[in-house]
């Protein structure tokens, strides 16, 4: 039973990761740092899996948690997977935190992601290496009739890019090849998310201390004072358009 109502979030978030609402921030202060964020809201996971549960599972003690804490990334992960993780695997995981608010019953579940880096390089580190932790296929063994969450559903985006962090510039490039191989695996999700007109959104926010100089990517919002861009689209969009994601960030 030991860390269960973690396991329970995330492997509902594996059944039904084509209705997550994924937000990536980047929040870069003036001393340098910056804070990294993935935002996981699966609140219509949880509508739509509440009307798929019979009343007995409904009814289970499990499902009646109510959750609303910040925990160390790595204290969260089962002692099997910790036993698993290298070195600087467990650096990265030591170094980021997992929020969790979660109450099923009325349908709420939202799970973030943070890592602050103190250096560009650390925040180029910590993009390239933070899906490593989806490598492995299965985090833990099951616990009754839960599978356990697979970490590739929800930060397997991040692999799927190359990253360039300085103190003046934000890049990140889609490499194409890992992109369709994350298609092929996650096929049928996003097959069945279309077929039940279920939208995949993907946004992406970065804030800035001071105005940026210059962006390439014509679909970015930019904001009055220069300081913020939202990029934003779906996996139907960026299936289509691979490109539509990529960044590169003058500041």
């Amino acid at each position: 039973m030991k860390k269960l109502y973690f396991f329970i979030i995330l492997s509902l978030a594996c059944t039904l990761t084509s209705c997550v609402d994924i937000v990536e921030r980047y929040n870069f202060k003036a001393n340098g740092t910056c804070d990294a964020i993935y935002d996981f809201d699966m609140s219509r996971a949880v509508a739509i899996l509440h009307n798929l549960l019979s009343d007995s599972v409904a009814a289970t003690p499990q499902f009646a948690m109510v959750k609303d804490t910040v925990m160390n990334l790595y204290s969260a992960l089962p002692d099997s997977t910790q036993h698993k993780m290298g070195k600087d695997e467990t650096k990265l995981a030591k170094s980021s935190n997992l929020a969790i608010n979660m109450n099923l019953k009325q349908n709420l579940m939202k799970v973030s992601i943070r890592h602050q880096a103190d250096t560009p390089a650390e925040l180029e580190y910590y993009l390239q290496q933070m899906s490593k932790l989806a490598n492995y296929d299965q985090l833990g063994k099951q616990n009754g009739n839960l599978n356990m969450f697979n970490a590739q559903q929800l930060i397997a985006g991040q692999e799927c890019y190359s990253y360039q962090v300085t103190s003046s510039k934000f890049i990140r490039i889609i490499d194409k090849a890992k992109f369709n191989a994350f298609l092929k695996k996650t096929r049928s999700t996003f097959a069945m998310a279309k077929a039940m007109l279920i939208e995949t959104p993907y946004k992406v926010v970065l804030n800035f201390a001071k105005p940026i100089k210059k962006i390439d990517n014509k679909n970015a919002v930019l904001s009055a004072d220069r300081k913020q861009v939202i990029l934003q689209t779906n996996m139907d969009e960026l299936i289509q358009n691979p490109n539509l994601m990529n960044l590169r960030i003058d500041f």
